[in-house]
This record gives C-alpha cells, sequence and structure tokens, in this order.
C-alpha cells in the first residue's frame, strides 16, 4: 500500500443497495486512531449524520483483530497497536440525491462523504481509493465508472485506483457508475465533460453547444485561466428529481428528463431553461462557494454546524449570475430572461416571511429554518437564494447607478476572485462588504444595512426604472400562475377569489398545507393540515374552482377534519392579491448585453 490512507469501495450487494467499504491506515496513531464520518456535505446546510447508514463496523491489524469503541455517532476510536490498521464495513445506499450514496443493480452513485471515514490527525497526507466493478451478473450489463479525482492507474471512465492528496480533496469528488453518455467540449483551454445518466431520448450536442458557452462566459468573467483543467458535469435524469451540488471540478445534478432539449426542436422549454440555469449555478460555484467561501468554511469543520451570516452573498449572489450567464452569453433572450426574474420578484413578495426574517438571518438560520421548512415556513423565513438574488441585482444596479456606469458587481465579483488567488483565506463576516466597497469606491453601508439586515423590500423598482426596466403588478390568474407575463387583453373577468391558503390533494378532500398571515383562513381559524371535505356543503374537490363562484366580501362555508375531529368554519372570502410581477423593458437593458 503506497498511501498513508486507502480506501477500497465494492458495490457490494446492488440488490440490498450496499457497498461495502475497506479502509487501511499505514500508521495509526500510537494512542489508539480516531475515525469519523462527516455529520454534512459541503453546499447542502443540514447535519445529516451520514453515519446511520453505516453497517457494524470491523478493525484488524497483522495480529489480529483490533476494538472498536463508539466515542459518539459518527467517531469511533481503535485501540493501540501496530499498522497497518484496517477497517470494514458496509453503508446503505439508496438516496436518490445529489448528498448522499445510491445503488441498485441500474445506477450507482457516491459522495465520499456518505463512506469515507475520516482518519483523524492524518487528512493532509496522501489518500488513495480504489472502486472496484461490480461482480458480473449483480448489475444490467457493462458499468463504467465517471468522476475528476485524479486516476492513480484507472483507465478513463474504468474502475481502478485513484489517489487525492488530502481527505478534503478526497471528499470533494462524487463518482457516477452505471451505463451513461458523455458529450465532451472544450473552452478556454479547459476539457469539459456532461456525463448523462438514466433513460432518455435528448440532443445532448444542443445541450453541450449551450453549456459551453456558459463555461466560456463565466470564465472570462473571472479571467482566464479557469481554476481547474477538467471540468465534470454528472446529470442524472428521472423522473421528479431536481438538484445540484457543487464540487471543486464537478457538479452533481438531477433533472426531470422532460428537461432535456429535443431533437430537430429549437424551441426554449421552461424546463430546459430551468435546466440551463442549474448548469451555471453550481459551475459558478466553482468560483464562488468552492474557492471564494467564508471564513467560516475555511477549512471545514464536518463534524458540526458552520454558521455564517454570508450565504446570501454566496448562493443568493450564485443564483444572480445563474439566469445572468444565460442572457449575457447568448443561451436566452433577454425576454426570457426578464421573465424569469419576474417570477423570483413574485416567489418573494408572496412570502410574508420576508418581513420578519433579515437576509443576514437568513444565512445564518439556514441549519434550522431554510433546510427544516415546515407548514409555517412562508409566514416565517425569507430564501437567501431568491432574496439574496434580488438584492445581488440591487447591489449591481446600485453600483452602476452611483459610478455612472464605470463599476459593477463583476468588478466584485473580480476583487474577491484576486483576493482569494492570492491568499487562499476565507471571507470574514463583515469583509464581503468592505471588499465590495473598495473594489467599486463608493459609500454602500447605508445599501447593505437595507438590503442585507433588515426586512424592509428592496428598492428595485426605481433602481430596475432607472435601468430602463418598468416593474408592473398584477393578480395572478390561478395558483398556477407564478408570474413573467402580463395578462391577456382586458375583459371582464371578476375579481378572483382566495382564502389565503396553498394546498394539495388528499384522498378525503383538500388538505390545507400553509395557512398564510393576513388570510381569511387564518382569521377564521383554520389551519395547515386541516382537510377540507366541503364547501357551502358539496364535496371539497377543487377549491380554486368552487372559490370562484364567491366575490369577495362574501362568506364560504368550510368543513373540514383536523385529525379525526370535524370543524366547521364561516370564511370571509377575499380578493386576491395584486402580488403577480412582470417588467417591461423600454429598450435592451445595459446590464444585460453582453459588453455590460
Amino acid at each position: 500500500m503506497s498511501h498513508p490512507v486507502h480506501y477500497r469501495i465494492t458495490a457490494a450487494d446492488p440488490a440490498a443497495h450496499l457497498f461495502s467499504i475497506e479502509m487501511t491506515v499505514r500508521r495509526p496513531a500510537a494512542d489508539g486512531q480516531v475515525f469519523r464520518l462527516p455529520r454534512w456535505i459541503p453546499g447542502s446546510y443540514l447535519l445529516r449524520d451520514f453515519s446511520r447508514h453505516l453497517g457494524p463496523l470491523s478493525a484488524r491489524s497483522a495480529h489480529g483483530p483490533v476494538t472498536l469503541t463508539a466515542l459518539d455517532n459518527h467517531s469511533w476510536q481503535a485501540a493501540p497497536c501496530h499498522g497497518p490498521l484496517t477497517l470494514s464495513y458496509t453503508a446503505y445506499a439508496f438516496d436518490l440525491s445529489v448528498r448522499g450514496a445510491y445503488l441498485d443493480r441500474e445506477r450507482g452513485f457516491f459522495n465520499p462523504t456518505s463512506l469515507c471515514l475520516e482518519a483523524v490527525g492524518q487528512s493532509g497526507q496522501s489518500h488513495g481509493l480504489r472502486v472496484d466493478a461490480p461482480a458480473p451478473g449483480t448489475v444490467s450489463g457493462d458499468w463504467r465508472l465517471a468522476g475528476t479525482l485524479p486516476a492513480d492507474g484507472a483507465a478513463p471512465f474504468g474502475f481502478g485506483d485513484f489517489v487525492a492528496d488530502s481527505y478534503d480533496t478526497l471528499i470533494d469528488h462524487p463518482f457516477e457508475l452505471g451505463h451513461f453518455d458523455v458529450v465532451p467540449f472544450r473552452v478556454c483551454n479547459t476539457d469539459y465533460e456532461i456525463v448523462v445518466s438514466g433513460r432518455h431520448r435528448g440532443d445532448l450536442d444542443r445541450l453541450a453547444r449551450d453549456v459551453a458557452r456558459i463555461c466560456e462566459w463565466q470564465i472570462r468573467l473571472f479571467g482566464e485561466p479557469a481554476p481547474f483543467h477538467r471540468y465534470q458535469f454528472q446529470l442524472f435524469v428521472g423522473k421528479d428529481v431536481y438538484g445540484g451540488l457543487e464540487h471543486r471540478d464537478s457538479t452533481a445534478l438531477m433533472a426531470s428528463r422532460d428537461d432535456l432539449p429535443v431533437h430537430g426542436d429549437d424551441t426554449l422549454s421552461d424546463g430546459y431553461l430551468d435546466l440551463l440555469g442549474l448548469f451555471s449555478h453550481e459551475h459558478f460555484h466553482a468560483w464562488n462557494v468552492k474557492r471564494i467561501k467564508p471564513a467560516a468554511f475555511t477549512p471545514y469543520d464536518l463534524s458540526q454546524a458552520a454558521l455564517t451570516s454570508l450565504l446570501w452573498a454566496f448562493e443568493g449572489v450564485t443564483s444572480y449570475y445563474d439566469d445572468l450567464t444565460l442572457v449575457r452569453s447568448g443561451v436566452v433572450p433577454v425576454e426570457r430572461y426578464l421573465a424569469q426574474l419576474a417570477r423570483t420578484l413574485t416567489a418573494v413578495q408572496r412570502g410574508s416571511g420576508r418581513h420578519k426574517q433579515t437576509l443576514a438571518e437568513s444565512s445564518l438560520d439556514a441549519w434550522t429554518k431554510y433546510y427544516q421548512q415546515n407548514e409555517n415556513s412562508p409566514n416565517a423565513i425569507v430564501s437567501y437564494y431568491q432574496k439574496g438574488a434580488l438584492a445581488a441585482l440591487a447591489l449591481d444596479l446600485k453600483i452602476r447607478q452611483d459610478s455612472h456606469g464605470t463599476r459593477s458587481l463583476d468588478d466584485v465579483m473580480r476583487a474577491l476572485w484576486r483576493r482569494w488567488r492570492d491568499t487562499g483565506a476565507g471571507i470574514g463576516e463583515t469583509e464581503w462588504e468592505r471588499i465590495a466597497q473598495q473594489a467599486t469606491g463608493l459609500d454602500l453601508g447605508a445599501f447593505f444595512d437595507q438590503a442585507i439586515r433588515s426586512t424592509a423590500d428592496l428598492p428595485l423598482q426605481a433602481l430596475l426604472q432607472d435601468a430602463g426596466v418598468t416593474v408592473a403588478w398584477r393578480v395572478a390568474q390561478s395558483g398556477a400562475d407564478k408570474g413573467g407575463a402580463p395578462l391577456p387583453a382586458a375583459s371582464d373577468t371578476p375579481p378572483r377569489a382566495v382564502i389565503g391558503v396553498r394546498s394539495a390533494a388528499d384522498p378525503a378532500g383538500i388538505r390545507l398545507t400553509h395557512v398564510l398571515d393576513g388570510g381569511a383562513a387564518q382569521a377564521a381559524g383554520l389551519s395547515a393540515g386541516d382537510v377540507l371535505v366541503a364547501i357551502d356543503g358539496l364535496r371539497a374537490s377543487d377549491l380554486e374552482r368552487q372559490l370562484a363562484r364567491h366575490r369577495p366580501g362574501g362568506s364560504v362555508r368550510l368543513h373540514a377534519f383536523r385529525r379525526d375531529e370535524l370543524l366547521a368554519f364561516d370564511v370571509i372570502v377575499q380578493a386576491a392579491p395584486a402580488d403577480t410581477c412582470w417588467l417591461a423593458p423600454q429598450d435592451t437593458p445595459l446590464w444585460l448585453s453582453p459588453a455590460a
């Protein structure tokens, strides 16, 4: 064994969703080697306690079995022994997400954070990894392996040996196992691969062309060369899946197979637009969060929550640039970008939580509130992704306005990049704002106080108007109306009736998923979780259709089950608010042009 720490991972029993792991430490600590598994994965701010998926651990040395003592639910200590020391265990892998590990007879995937214990005190040394091919007959067909961890003898897309210069490097490299398509491209002297697994009939050549333009624009924004020589997008497509997780030279993505472009169809569907935004978002993270990152993440302590008030600057700013990249690179037209922006404005406007939680608080509370949402979340929190993106837009427009077009948020991002490139240091809690002011030569203190540390609405109406875009608000046409377009030609449609709830189908009727602050349902005493069974004495089947017969100010009689109790409510119907945004540009806004 040539590496101080080495792992061997095998898809031992795909039908039972079990990986087997053998970990060897060449020179264990004299007082007893400590091992621990991460409790969370960088980029996803929730304690997931991956150790709950591990099977029994055993240890042995050349002299026989070695006792392991559990220190807590994710750490173990071996009795003192001479090396090499080998641990053996299994990991249950049936998490169909980008954050954990998955294995069945059709596909495998893992983040090393889910499978690879850390040898405490030896994390800075080189780590070897061998990934074995599944045994013949245990999986469908011949599998390949995708990932960007440097090979140590493994052939391209082949199983075998890999090497990492540290544990931190090891766990930042996910692997995809199974059958997949590979579409390579090259921009700015950087090699890229899009690896697509899952059944599909998508036009991957068009996807690669569009993603190449996205990558090139982002590399040129920060300046060549890219901070990696090779980058891989690992995309799994299926049904009812979505997500992305950034890594230093790759990203794991999940999306609907229907979001892929179709051969022979050059239209830009909403699903494909969202998919391109996902690619753009995670690629931008290669700079903003994988390298430029909060000091609280430098280094990562994966044994406990790492709190920071700066997630708005890393997730929110990235969310601003993901769609901005699409329009500036010419992948999508200006009108589609503005429609997407209007939908974000709508989403933030519809949550009263924006008046109760600041962006700094939203960032700090991510672990307990954003990642653990409940039925009251729309009334209590604001998204540092969505409002953070709007704050980044407002900051960009503010800088452009006050500098008379000589500076922009791009200058701030480049200054942050230069600082990381020169020092490698994390960003302190107040340092991001200081760097923004230094990079632009502007006093932005009052802006940050309002946008980041208060619950006041952002001054976007005026800033967008100054940039040549009129912000307009209207009533939603239905519960499915997310904004982005004006109403059709004027009609005699009566005011839409609402009671201030969000709902979902239920076998017994209509289940209230959320009861919104200030709404008629809340005033009448209805609660999230109540199941409507009758509306005005008729079976509850379609809340929107059944309320359409009422006029604002009138009363509707609702019967609902709360647990096993039948309750009756008289609800005064409200007029739907004008909370749905659309944007009207006077011309092509300058900040959206390729030369901006």
